[in-house]
């Protein structure tokens, strides 16, 4: 992905992917590629007034609207190029019509009243936030008394593949570093139950998703490999521009994920937390 442009974007919300037109695209392809996975234990048929932080595109705003036609949804992102390509694509959906609204918001100082929401969406948003406490404290002060906050987040320590790809390994690693340094945290799935404690959330649930894939399931092993394959390449422009990795270490990778997707025997492996909370 390319560096943001703007620098205001920048400072405030370094994405490690970009906002470019192809990352958009790769943004909406990803959530329906992980839509099932993401959505199983996901409810809110009893809600009215859903927020989801840092909407970005509208990728999981689409979902979430169709999934459940009695919400009004209301997203907020930082980013002017993805709300505007979130109105672009929502506006094209004639069950969206009327049924959200957009704005321009910084997640660790939102405008909206107390208690304004009984529900609250959060899917791979935090590992880029350099604050998620305040994010969620954010959401908390937002949240309804009994309101349902669903936080869907990365581990990305859980990360396996066969054949062993050392290149891909090497990536990986910077990706991670590349993340962290820019005040993410890319393994933050495995501390939301703490943090959510100590925010005062309350009944916090936690479920440990994964994509497990080998012989058994060929052909979405080849899916999700293809797809992961696009997931590192979106960074590769940024991590080899800020110098966490060679343009060699970017062709091995692009050749070993490449022969893994064609191996009969080839194995990955990953996993992220989602976590379900009450505002009591």
């Amino acid at each position: 992905m390319a560096t943001p442009k703007d620098s205001n974007e920048k400072k405030d919300f370094p994405y490690l992917h970009g906002f470019s037109p192809v990352e958009q695209e790769r943004l909406r392809s990803q959530a329906r590629f992980a839509e099932h996975t993401i959505y199983q234990n996901v409810n809110f048929s009893s809600a009215k007034r859903v927020l989801e932080v840092g909407c970005g595109v509208g990728a999981q705003s689409e979902i979430l609207l169709r999934r459940f036609p009695n919400i009004h949804l209301t997203g907020i992102d930082l980013s002017d190029k993805q709300l505007a390509a979130a109105k672009g694509s929502l506006s094209k959906l004639s069950y969206a019509d009327n049924r959200y609204d957009l704005h321009q918001m910084n997640a660790e100082n939102l405008t909206f009243t107390t208690e304004n929401f009984d529900g609250a969406f959060l899917c791979f948003v935090l590992e880029h936030v350099p604050d998620p406490r305040r994010v969620l404290s954010e959401v908390r002060r937002v949240l309804s008394p009994g309101g349902t906050v669903y936080v869907t987040e990365v581990l990305n320590s859980s990360f396996f593949l066969d054949p062993y790809s050392p290149n891909t390994l090497k990536y990986w690693m910077a990706f991670n570093d590349y993340q962290y340094d820019q005040k993410g945290d890319p393994f933050m799935g495995a501390k939301l139950g703490n943090l959510l404690m100590q925010i005062g959330f309350r009944n916090i649930e936690t479920e440990v998703k994964t994509w497990f894939l080998d012989n058994r399931h060929p052909q979405k092993r080849k899916e999700m490999i293809e797809f992961w394959s696009e997931l590192l390449m979106s960074a590769s422009d940024q991590l080899v521009q800020a110098k966490y990795v060679d343009q060699e270490t970017v062709d091995g990778m692009k050749k070993e994920m490449s022969v893994v997707a064609n191996d009969p025997n080839a194995v990955f492996f990953f996993s992220f937390i989602q976590a379900k909370a009450k505002n009591i």
